[in-house]
């Protein structure tokens, strides 16, 4: 990622929190000559195993792909990497059917485990000299006076102070930093929960090791109100992960109604009869796995002057149904990379420039695939059902396929392509408008006039 930064002193940046994106930029930093310290308020998760219930799998597009490829790292990425081809669509009675992702067989998203790519990246940094990573510090306080922010050590029950020149915050939707930064500065964060939960549930490789649905496409039981998806493993298990409002209503069902095990097997029998058979701990996963949280996180200001950054979740954690929350937040490291490669070798660094630049160039994005990944919930749990959708898709790749480079469908666009995101939900509106147009009164694509969908796609993209 660009020429080696010739070192100065005050070029050490300090990260707060070794997850994917930390990790990730901290590598990349290192990789340009950047002295880097490297703080995770957790243990090593490479000497132990993760908390259970709170790996959902990570659905890797162009852009993630990008990042890490300019890392090095893409080629080791895709060895534990399972290609998916579309959306196995389970219905209740059990009948399975493929909704491919794009609008050929190249056009694949990729299943990685989050914690083995995040082992990858922390095995990454240890051989970088410039790179150091202390385990079980988590970040307690900042005196922005002084420079100084002292973390926690869980390991000996101390304290320390650790001088900083600039900061980033790496450390996830309940930032440490991000709530320092906010004592000093109004950022505008907003915080919207959703009333959706997650529980992770997990089935196993058949008796030979097979695995027991098919590994490249992402299983999806579409239920309305909710839904319950699977990814595969390189070892033919499946990552399993019930998505269920909280609390019962009237119109939808809740994770409040199921709190002893015949509820449980009750509910998954009504709902997701050909998947129970499938999983054979399912009375211990209910009970032991937690309830996971879901929200959108939006910040005004990402940086406070030269001093602090905050990217990734931090900044704009998002729901996951689009399959982009580790996705943006590479972009956001990328993004950082290309900001600071405008600065010759060997220059003074301003990095409030620096800051204020990344910002503009990701805000307006981050906020539009945070829009694009709430729609997608309703997509994923609703509309996949309907055969007015499937028509939709079918159109779209038709499309793609008659006008290459010009009508490119807006899930393409954000899963694989870099076109930003906000441009991608611009001209998925525009093409929206399209699809409706003709889609009156059709029933397949034969009563699809194509020299129509040719002018308005002439007209109304070429323009844009």
């Amino acid at each position: 990622m660009g020429k080696r930064v010739n070192m100065q002193k005050d070029s050490t940046i300090t990260i707060i929190g070794a997850g994917m994106a930390g990790t990730l930029q901290a590598v990349l930093l290192a990789q340009r000559g950047f002295r880097v310290s490297l703080f995770e308020r957790n243990p090593d998760p490479r000497k132990g195993d993760a908390p259970a219930g709170r790996s959902v799998n990570l659905a890797l597009g162009e852009r993630g792909r990008f990042a890490l490829d300019a890392a090095g790292l893409l080629e080791k990425v895709d060895t534990f990497s399972i290609p998916m081809r579309g959306r196995m669509l389970h219905s209740p009675e059990g009948e399975q059917r493929l909704q491919p992702y794009g609008k050929d067989d190249t056009e694949v998203i990729y299943s990685v485990h989050r914690a083995r790519l995040n082992e990858c990246l922390l095995d990454a940094a240890d051989g970088l000299e410039e790179l150091s990573i202390r385990f079980n510090h988590q970040l307690d306080r900042i005196d922005w006076d002084t420079n100084q922010a002292w973390f926690k050590c869980s390991e000996d029950s101390g304290e320390i102070a650790h001088g900083f020149k600039v900061l980033i915050g790496t450390d996830g939707a309940g930032s440490a930093l991000r709530r320092s930064m906010q004592t000093q500065a109004d950022l505008g964060v907003s915080e919207e929960l959703l009333e959706t939960g997650y529980k992770e549930l997990s089935i196993p490789p058949g008796e030979n090791g097979e695995p027991l649905l098919d590994p490249n496409a992402l299983h999806v039981w579409p239920r309305g109100g909710f839904m319950l998806i699977g990814l595969a493993n390189m070892d033919n298990s499946f990552t399993m992960t019930l998505f269920l409002d909280n609390h019962a209503s009237d119109n939808n069902r809740g994770f409040d109604e199921l709190e002893n095990w015949p509820a449980q097997l009750d509910f998954m029998n009504e709902y997701f009869a050909d998947a129970v058979p499938l999983i054979p701990d399912l009375e211990r996963e209910f009970k032991q796995n937690p309830i996971g949280l879901l929200g959108t996180i939006r910040c005004k200001k990402w940086h406070m002057d030269s001093k602090a950054l905050i990217i990734g979740d931090a900044a704009h954690a998002i729901v996951p149904f689009h399959g982009q929350g580790v996705n943006a937040a590479f972009e956001d490291c990328v993004a950082l990379m290309e900001c600071l490669q405008e600065i010759e070798p060997g220059g003074e660094i301003n990095w409030k420039e620096v800051f204020s630049e990344l910002q503009d160039r990701r805000i307006a994005n981050a906020n539009a695939i945070a829009d694009m990944a709430l729609e997608n919930y309703e997509i994923m749990r609703e509309s996949v059902r309907h055969e007015g959708f499937l028509l939709r898709k079918e159109l779209e790749h038709e499309l793609e396929r008659r006008h290459p480079g010009h009508f490119i469908a807006r899930y393409s666009l954000v899963m694989f392509h870099r076109i930003p995101y906000a441009e991608a939900y611009r001209r998925g509106e525009i093409q929206a408008g399209i699809l409706d147009e003709l889609l009156k009164g059709a029933s397949s694509l034969d009563d699809v006039d194509f020299e129509t969908a040719a002018r308005l796609i002439n007209h109304k993209l070429n323009t844009v």
